[in-house]
């Protein structure tokens, strides 16, 4: 049997239609009726919502934790702008996710690989495996420092909390892995009473919101937390988490609706709890010895436990072992679906350990190795967590672009293509962010460099680039054909994609290929600079 006619038949047997079985309710395969009435909507989306919530808060992992503290000890609330901005980037990337899942019922990582082929494919999953692994080590960093904190060594706490991950996730039940889930998810909301544990004030948030700048001006160290914060915000393992998610709960288009709702709700709680961890910091650490100078989430549970009270400190570091747990959970998890896309294996949460023995297996693995590296002595483990959320972020613009790319095949999508205005705010993103790490390397090679005025430079340059694009853009579009009438909402959810093997190849013009290799070879040189700067880090701590 070919590996095409496998996967075929893998996605038949294990994504086909079936009732979805959620947390808060189930929905019937057989229940096609319209939803009447606020109360059967709400039940209907406690039902199908959890695929969106849990992908965002587990982006409040264990880096994200350690990142949004750095920010605030370091730099006040002068960097709460960055995650209001992050907030419409968040919905676009996730958007476009859950329309290729719903619709294609495909994994992200098999879909680039049929379309693309092997050469692109391999790049995206190589970063996607490499970059998950170490932001696996990160959930295990903050699971070591959190049980530190109540006298557990590291050895016991990792070891714990491998054998609890994995045990979650090998019921063979999707609505008992989604239950557990719910209950971090539920925890992470304790970052609202810490953050009020230290006096917040209204006007310095307000103006941290609203007011883009950076306490103390834009520095190179400064550009590099941007990224960082960038990059544990919006992450490369969300989309093909989410995408595998949504299929494996056997979510369809006709549900399109209810699960953008669960990535808007999800959106807006991640940010919430990031701006409440940055106050935290921000305000405890305020006029204290230890305000500017960061060192790791173990720092700042013995900072809070000084300077706010035992209660804070041990509230940071149950906050910090949740948001590894869920940090963990879903980032192997993530992993586990894109190794069996790309090998064809089985991977669904619905299937027992026999049934599903390499997905589960690959799951344990990556718990193992990860928890592993955390155990080594000495290991710099603040620059380590600092250094993975920023890698996130300089590889998340190639991660975007093949998102773009898929969401406006119409051999993919058919009616579902993104819409003109859609394309416009997904390349704006896509440029800011290779702006950001493009300062980041400029920075680094030339600490002395006006890091404003540079980035005044690049805005330029990007606003440039992008007003180019959009001529070029409306030239084509006066001159282009309607390539299909549009479709009735009856007609369009059942729309389905051809068998993806069966779909011809996407065809490539010699400009986007040397668009792509110009990325791909700037994205590995940014890569060498960021470890540049994070060794000079770590030579002067």
């Amino acid at each position: 049997m070919s590996k095409n006619v496998a996967w075929k038949e893998h996605d038949v047997v294990h994504h086909g239609p079936g009732d979805i079985h959620g947390a808060f309710g189930t929905v019937r395969v057989q229940d096609t009726g319209p939803r009447k009435g606020w109360k059967t909507r709400l039940l209907t989306l406690l039902a199908i919502m959890g695929p969106g919530l849990i992908v965002m808060v587990g982006d409040n992992d264990a880096g994200g934790v350690s990142t949004y503290a750095q920010a605030g000890q370091n730099y006040g609330t002068s960097l709460l702008w960055v995650l209001l901005l992050l907030v419409p980037v968040l919905i676009v990337n996730q958007e476009m996710v859950v329309r290729l899942g719903l619709v294609t019922r495909v994994g992200h990582a098999k879909l680039i690989f049929e379309r693309f082929g092997k050469f692109w494919g391999a790049f995206s999953v190589i970063d996607l495996f490499l970059l998950n692994i170490l932001t696996i080590v990160t959930e295990f960093i903050g699971v070591r420092e959190a049980m530190a904190h109540f006298g557990v060594s590291p050895l016991i706490s990792v070891v714990l909390v491998g054998v609890l991950l994995i045990a979650m996730t090998v019921t063979g039940s999707f609505r008992r892995w989604e239950r557990f889930m719910y209950v971090m998810v539920a925890a992470n909301f304790l970052v609202i009473p810490l953050a009020f544990m230290s006096h917040p004030e209204a006007g310095p948030v307000l103006q941290g919101f609203v007011v883009p700048g950076v306490a103390g001006g834009f520095t190179s160290n400064a550009m590099l937390l941007i990224i960082g914060i960038v990059g544990t915000t919006v992450a490369p393992w969300q989309l093909f988490f989410q995408q595998s998610n949504v299929i494996d709960k056997r979510l369809t288009s006709r549900w399109m609706a209810y699960e953008r709702a669960d990535t808007v709700i999800g959106s807006v709680v991640v940010v919430i709890g990031a701006a409440a961890i940055m106050a935290c910091t921000a305000f405890a650490f305020h006029g204290t010895a230890l305000s500017g100078h960061f060192v790791d989430a173990g720092g700042v549970i013995e900072g809070l436990s000084q300077h706010i009270g035992r209660v804070a400190g041990d509230l940071f570091a149950i906050v910090l072992l949740n948001a590894s747990l869920i940090g963990a959970a879903a980032v192997t998890l993530s992993t586990s679906y894109a190794f069996g896309d790309v090998f064809g294996t089985d991977h669904s949460l619905h299937r027992s350990v026999k049934d599903g023995l390499s997905f589960y297996l690959i799951y344990a693995a990556i718990i193992a190795v990860s928890a592993g590296i955390v155990v080594i002595p000495h290991a710099p483990l603040g620059l380590i967590t600092t250094g993975v959320q920023a890698l996130a972020g300089i590889l998340l613009p190639s991660a975007t672009v093949f998102l773009l790319l898929l969401c406006n095949d119409r051999d993919v999508l058919g009616p579902w293509v993104n819409r003109p205005w859609l394309n416009a705010i997904s390349i704006l993103i896509v440029g800011v962010l290779v702006m950001l790490s493009l300062i980041l390397a400029v920075t680094t090679f030339f600490p002395d460099v006006d890091v404003r005025l540079l980035s005044l430079a690049a805005a330029g340059v990007l606003l440039a680039g992008l007003a180019v694009a959009a001529a070029a853009s409306l030239s084509r579009r006066r001159k282009a054909v309607v390539l299909a009438p549009l479709m009735g909402r009856e007609a369009r959810h059942a729309w389905q994609m051809p068998p993806v093997h069966e779909l011809p190849k996407a065809t490539w013009s010699p400009m986007k290929k040397l668009a792509m290799m110009t990325l791909r070879g700037y994205l590995l040189v940014a890569v060498v600079m960021l470890v540049i700067k994070i060794v000079e880090l770590s030579l002067h701590h």
